[in-house]
């Protein structure tokens, strides 16, 4: 998976969170035992949302539909964002779609009115970190568990008891570490077959050709509803989504 550069944004939201972060550290603990293979498995001590986690899923990355070979997955990265994801919302609820939100713990601890928004949609909710840190591949595993954990909860606190369902690295940045860690707790790891690169302000007929030419390497598409003007964003999923629905795709969740 490529990694996402040139987002200033996420510099920005990674320094404001390094506050949060470090509050956070204090009340959470993490330890990781040396597996018989000589790897390193993550063991969390962390206090568990009220609902507790749901069950160990796979750990391999996700990219199928549960609608099959003819499902797509909308996916929607790095709010909620108070301008852009209720306009993202209604869109989808116009086409009748259900997305999956991959949110910023920051963003959805600021924002819980619009994280019970999406989940009152019928969308579901992925953990994206607590501040989108795109080389989290390359940190040590306790900055990897707090970066996962402490979003889940914030993320789970803003929903009123609702659990994301799904862990998606910024810009791809999983590790073994992580994708074991996340699929503990009952979430998924996810990534991606195509990339509109929305974030990079392409123009909308770009992000729009971009999903008709690759649809076809899988079903999982990547949008943003933060981080910049997501104009474009909408626009494009105003000409995708009913041309998806004329190709004969159907919309669904990721596979768990």
């Amino acid at each position: 998976m490529a990694k996402h550069k040139g987002r200033g944004w996420h510099g920005r939201l990674l320094a404001a969170a390094l506050g949060v972060t470090a509050v956070a550290a204090a009340t959470s603990v993490w330890t990781a035992q040396a597996d018989t293979t000589g790897g390193r498995q993550p063991q969390a001590r962390a206090s568990a949302p009220a609902n507790g986690p749901a069950g160990k899923v796979a750990e391999d990355i996700a990219h199928a539909s549960d609608r099959g070979a003819r499902g797509v997955n909308i996916t929607i990265d790095d709010g909620p964002d108070p301008t852009w994801t209720p306009q993202v919302l209604q869109l989808l609820k116009e086409n009748g779609v259900k997305a999956t939100f991959c949110m910023v713990g920051t963003q959805a601890q600021a924002h819980p009115d619009l994280v019970k928004a999406v989940v009152a949609g019928g969308h579901r909710l992925c953990d994206h970190t607590v501040s989108h840190d795109t080389a989290m591949d390359h940190k040590s595993e306790a900055y990897q568990s707090q970066q996962i954990l402490d979003a889940e909860r914030m993320i789970t606190k803003a929903s009123g008891g609702v659990r994301p369902q799904y862990y998606r690295a910024p810009g791809g940045a999983f590790t073994p570490y992580s994708r074991h860690l996340a699929a503990s707790r009952g979430m998924r790891p996810l990534g991606w077959n195509v990339d509109t690169k929305d974030f990079e302000h392409p123009g909308v007929a770009a992000i729009v050709a971009t999903v008709k030419s690759e649809i076809s390497n899988g079903p999982t598409i990547l949008f943003h509803d933060a981080g910049g003007d997501r104009a474009e964003t909408l626009a494009a999923l105003r000409e995708v989504l009913p041309w998806l629905k004329e190709q004969g795709y159907t919309f669904g969740f990721p596979v768990r």
